[in-house]
């Protein structure tokens, strides 16, 4: 029985023992936890094992991982991604596509790793990075999808073996139809898909990459839709006191033969170009008629130089003018600059000169009209109009700065602005004396805005530039109303 009663209490001393002891790991735990809860909670580095974009920043401050990844981009990342076809180098700046890298979102993603459920959760999180270190944030890319789109079409423009779309002018009492020719043409989606891949990678650092074209027919010849563009009542230029407005002439317009003839001229010939006859019924009265009056006030005018002992160019650009001197735009209506000049060939009395050609100075028939693209272009801005399409060159020309230029190529590349006055405007164009000079006249209204422009070169890498230009817009008591981005333009340095 004493036995009995001794084995009894040495059971329960074990077990009080073990109590104790339990008591005692648990106190000691519960200590160990809290500690480290406290200590994570007042932690304010990243957590160990913790990756942005592949590189460890644990045990870095928000700002110091900030400046880390910062740094590594900066040192690993190019201005410009470079594109080659066949002999030609193209380039896309990183300022044209408004692309950056988001990091200040990863960062503060990394940084709550570990610290986004309860303290539970949070430390198991912790330890296991600890066991673990593999937790990786991403870097998102932000881009101007819109931009991407738009510097690949331009590049599409500008191949040297681009399609050209079928196209027609008014030459005096002939329309003259050009057929399209097949080309080549930048694949847009999987060359963007590329594009981001290389910025997104850090991998077209000193890389050319090859651009991915397919071939593309050009639109053909629509017969119906020519007609019903060029078709017109003739009609007398007129204009009236109240309201003040003044409506310009009409040419009577209309195919000399029938629709169904000329169609199946186009059938039968299969050339490269048409000349179709047309009826011309002229007006009585033209703008010219109605005198000064009609146009009163100068809305704008701008000039550039050429060089006159360069016979060819400057027939070039005297020929170009003309066909653009006393067009009048009525409200609303669209000027183009291939549909008023017409093409650009030896028939159309045109010389040979030099011209950008995909990077490079050659010379080919019409060199130089260009430049009254671009005077046009700048008188059309300062007259507070709307542009409607407009591309650079592939070099920076030498009677505007860099930004300010407008190129043309007939058939593909064409030059628009819109007439957003409540009042039609006129266009006078002048070649003398080694200055070209396009003004811009109608009516001049209260709310008219003084416009200024700015261009500035704002990269120069890799045998490219690339130039900002800005309108200013300020009211009739001189206080700037709107300060907008005209364009981001790349230049292949000569």
């Amino acid at each position: 029985m004493l036995e009995k009663l001794k084995n009894m209490d040495e059971k329960r001393k074990v077990l009080f023992i073990f109590s104790i002891l339990l008591i005692f790991i648990v106190l000691a735990l519960f200590t160990f936890c809290a500690i480290f809860s406290i200590t994570q909670i007042k932690d304010n580095k990243m957590k160990k094992g913790v990756h942005i974009a592949g590189i460890n920043v644990s045990g870095l401050t928000k700002q110091r991982a900030k400046e880390t990844i910062e740094n590594l981009y900066n040192t690993n990342l190019n201005d410009s991604v470079f594109l080659k076809y066949k002999n030609y180098t193209y380039c896309i700046t990183i300022e044209q596509i408004d692309a950056r890298f988001d990091i200040d979102a990863a960062i503060d993603k990394a940084y709550n790793i570990g610290r986004e459920g309860n303290f539970i959760q949070n430390d198991l999180k912790v330890l296991d990075l600890m066991m673990h270190p593999n937790a990786n944030v991403e870097i998102n890319l932000n881009y101007n999808e819109n931009n991407l789109i738009n510097c690949l079409k331009d590049i599409s423009s500008k191949l040297p073996d681009q399609v050209i779309q079928s196209s027609y002018y008014i030459d005096g009492s002939d329309l003259i139809i050009t057929s399209g020719k097949v080309g080549a043409k930048v694949d847009i989606e999987s060359m963007s898909k590329l594009i981001l891949e290389a910025i997104t990678t850090a991998s077209y650092k000193d890389t050319y990459y090859q651009i991915l074209t397919h071939s593309e027919y050009p639109n053909p010849i629509d017969v119906d839709k020519i007609h019903s563009e060029i078709y017109k009542v003739a009609k007398d230029a007129y204009f009236t006191t109240n309201p003040r407005m003044v409506y310009a002439e009409v040419k009577g317009v209309d195919f000399e033969d029938s629709v169904e003839d000329v169609k199946k001229l186009i059938a039968k010939e299969k050339k490269d170009e048409y000349e179709i006859p047309l009826h011309i019924t002229k007006p009585k009265v033209t703008t010219e008629d109605l005198g000064e009056e009609a146009f009163p006030n100068r809305l704008s005018s701008f000039s550039t130089n050429y060089v006159t002992s360069n016979t060819n160019r400057t027939t070039n650009l005297r020929l170009a003018a003309k066909k653009i001197n006393g067009t009048v735009i009525m409200p609303g209506e669209t000027f183009s600059y291939n549909k008023v000049v017409g093409e650009r060939s030896i028939e159309a009395g045109y010389k040979e000169a030099a011209m950008y050609t995909n990077g490079e100075v050659s010379s080919g028939v019409g060199g130089g009209i260009c430049q009254i693209t671009s005077t046009l272009y700048n008188a059309v801005l300062f007259a507070n109009l709307e542009i409607v399409q407009r591309q650079n060159h592939t070099l920076v020309p030498s009677y505007v700065k860099g930004g300010r230029d407008a190129t043309v190529v007939y058939g593909s590349i064409d030059f628009k602005f819109k007439n957003n006055r409540d009042y039609p405007i006129k266009l006078r164009a002048s070649v003398s004396g080694g200055v070209a000079t396009i003004s811009v006249y109608g009516l001049k209204t209260e709310n008219d805005k003084r416009v200024e422009i700015s261009s500035e070169r704002i990269k120069n890498r890799g045998g490219y530039s690339t130039y900002n230009a800005y309108i200013y817009k300020y009211d009739k008591n001189g206080k700037l109303v709107e300060k907008r981005k005209l364009s981001t333009d790349t230049y292949k340095n000569y």
